[in-house]
């Protein structure tokens, strides 16, 4: 069985669209006239360009002229901005990785109420990074992100007590963070829901629900999930033993690129005459086709 997840960042750049962008005109369009109120010294449109050469939008992709004008919005308090700015510094696109820096604007961003930025400055502190480890300021980030329903923080939180970092381990106060964010559609949060009802961790132990929360999971892609499906079906946990779902899952994993499902196929397919076999392999097609 695949174990739980760790801690989840937020990586992708948020958008904000201000009166510079029109949905019904192209992006050539759009990137025009926001540059023309860019340069005139409006924040939002110096966000909303800063986005266009983020994303390529109307314009080359260029990392640098990003970041240029995420810093002249980001330095007029516009949180999304600064948000943008700091993603830009930890992952190195238009300079070189600074998690100094990165800190710096999630912080402000964080200060804004901006739950995006609370999270990731929530893992700045775990990790470590730009600023000197503490679980605790950590956790009390997170505390902030959560109190605006971020399932991402909800997550952490539920990793943070699964673990015992910051905080005393506490299953049942893991199980409570990962139900409230598994609810709002948290893949990761599904699978470690789903294992911990496997294991019996913070709930006495109970296949069904683990079978529930991991066919969630493994619906929106996950392949943890699938393959954890895959074993139970195999071993009859939860549901009737089933071979040809077992290795309908196998397949699923192995198809996105899970390794040891690949392996582990071969040795359900030994159960499975060969009609099954077909069956099973139609069955998995059907799930790729309608998820």
């Amino acid at each position: 069985m695949k174990k739980l997840f760790l801690l989840m960042l937020l990586l992708d750049p948020l958008e904000a669209w201000s009166e510079c962008y029109d949905e019904n005109k192209d992006d050539k369009s759009n990137f025009i006239l926001c540059k023309k109120e860019a340069e005139q010294g409006d924040a939002n449109a110096e966000f909303n360009l800063g986005i266009m050469y983020d994303n390529g939008q109307g314009t080359k992709q260029d990392y640098k002229k990003a970041m240029y004008w995420y810093s002249r919005s980001a330095n007029k308090n516009n949180a999304d901005a600064q948000f943008n700015l700091a993603l830009l510094y930890a992952e190195g696109h238009g300079a070189e990785p600074n998690y100094t820096e990165a800190f710096k604007w999630y912080l402000k961003a964080a200060e804004h109420g901006l739950a995006e930025a609370q999270l990731n400055l929530g893992n700045m502190y775990a990790n470590g990074q730009g600023i000197e480890q503490s679980y605790a300021e950590a956790y009390k980030w997170y505390l902030k992100a959560e109190a605006q329903g971020h399932a991402g923080a909800q997550f952490n939180l539920g990793t943070m007590h699964a673990l015992g970092q910051g905080v005393n381990q506490d299953f049942e106060k893991a199980l409570s963070w990962y139900a409230k964010a598994a609810e709002q559609g948290n893949t990761s949060a599904q699978f470690n829901l789903g294992t911990m009802y496997a294991n019996g961790q913070g709930t006495p132990k109970d296949y069904t629900q683990a079978i529930v929360w991991y066919t969630k999971a493994a619906q929106r892609g996950n392949i943890d999930a699938q393959f954890n499906l895959a074993n139970m079906y195999y071993n009859g946990e939860g549901v009737p033993q089933d071979y040809i779902r077992a290795y309908m899952f196998y397949e699923l994993a192995s198809t996105n690129g899970d390794q040891p499902a690949e392996k582990v196929k071969n040795i359900a397919a030994e159960k499975l005459t060969t009609e099954q076999l077909t069956e099973a392999k139609r069955l998995a097609k059907v799930w790729l086709d309608g998820h």
